[in-house]
């Protein structure tokens, strides 16, 4: 019976701990929500209250609620639109130029480096090569450093091949390398470690059966592995995404410039606004909010195969 009742007592107070977690994590976001829906009366009020819902005669009078779309206008600007498929077309350079930006820079990114990291983390699972460690712990080395030592040298870099007017060359490319040249070592050790908990002789087994090599590859271990390629696509997309220093620096027009970068003008215009810097604060997280929703099965299987297997 004391048995049951610590093991009971073990799970409350775990329990207990997540939902503190959980409560001080959601507690800036749910502020910067509640001000997104504030008006700028509200916002410069002296003592500042947490919901406009107060009168002269009640703290909090829910029927009395001043919520405002303010700050979601200033950033979306919608003006009319007569030959779009809706009404209005939005304006703001945050949901016209630096969302759009972001999300192909993280895409792209994100699938490069499923792709090569899911190849190399085969290749150092199931094959043994000369040197085969040394590589290992190298690609590990890289990750620890940092990608802010680097910018320096890429953004001289990128000074001296924007000079040389190559024509091919293009800032979002080379910012798109410079991502996937960072993200991919981990990447690549993620990989590997799904990989080495598929058992060879499902492989092996279908060889025997006719199969060619990419073809065990490509029928038996990259579905088993899918978990893991998407747990890599997913990290890499949201890491890309909130990604600030290497788009400010090594891109050279405003017009291709990532999100960060608008929010960080927008801030600059708006410092005294607030509602209007919380709802493009909001606008920028909420992607990233969606696709885990959409993901979020595939991403906890994976990190909860990887504990279980690794």
């Amino acid at each position: 019976m004391f048995g049951v009742s610590r093991r009971r007592l073990n799970i409350w107070l775990v329990n207990l701990a997540l939902v503190v977690i959980c409560i001080f994590a959601l507690i800036p976001v749910v502020t910067t929500v509640v001000i997104s829906f504030k008006g700028e009366r509200d916002i410069i009020r002296k003592p500042p209250n947490f919901l406009p819902c107060d009168t002269p005669t009640s703290a909090f009078d829910p029927t009395a609620c001043r919520w405002s779309v303010e700050g979601y206008q200033r950033v979306l600007s919608p003006k009319p639109s007569a030959g779009g498929l809706l009404p209005y077309a939005l304006t703001g350079n945050i949901v016209r130029v630096y969302i759009p930006n972001s999300f192909l820079y993280a895409t792209s990114t994100a699938l490069i480096v499923v792709s090569l990291a899911g190849m190399s983390g085969y290749a150092f699972s199931r094959y043994r090569f000369r040197g085969r460690q040394a590589l290992l712990f190298s690609i590990l080395a890289i990750t620890g450093v940092p990608l802010l030592t680097n910018l320096l040298a890429l953004y001289q870099m990128g000074v001296v091949i924007r000079k040389a007017q190559l024509p091919f060359y293009d800032d979002r490319l080379f910012l798109v390398a410079v991502y996937t040249g960072f993200f991919l070592p981990l990447s690549v050790w993620i990989a590997k470690g799904f990989f080495d908990a598929i058992p060879r002789e499902l492989e092996e087994a279908a060889v025997i059966d006719g199969c060619s090599p990419f073809g065990a590859l490509w029928r038996i271990s990259m579905p088993l592995a899918l978990p893991g390629l998407m747990a890599v696509f997913l990290l890499t997309f949201v890491n890309v995404w909130n990604e600030f220093i290497a788009g400010y620096l090594l891109i050279a027009k405003n017009e291709f410039k990532p999100a960060m970068f608008g929010l960080y003008e927008f801030l600059g215009q708006n410092i005294i606004n607030l509602q209007v810097v919380a709802a493009a604060c909001i606008l920028i997280a909420l992607p990233i909010v969606v696709l885990f929703i959409f993901a979020r099965r595939s991403f906890f299987a994976a990190m909860v195969e990887g504990a279980i297997k690794g």
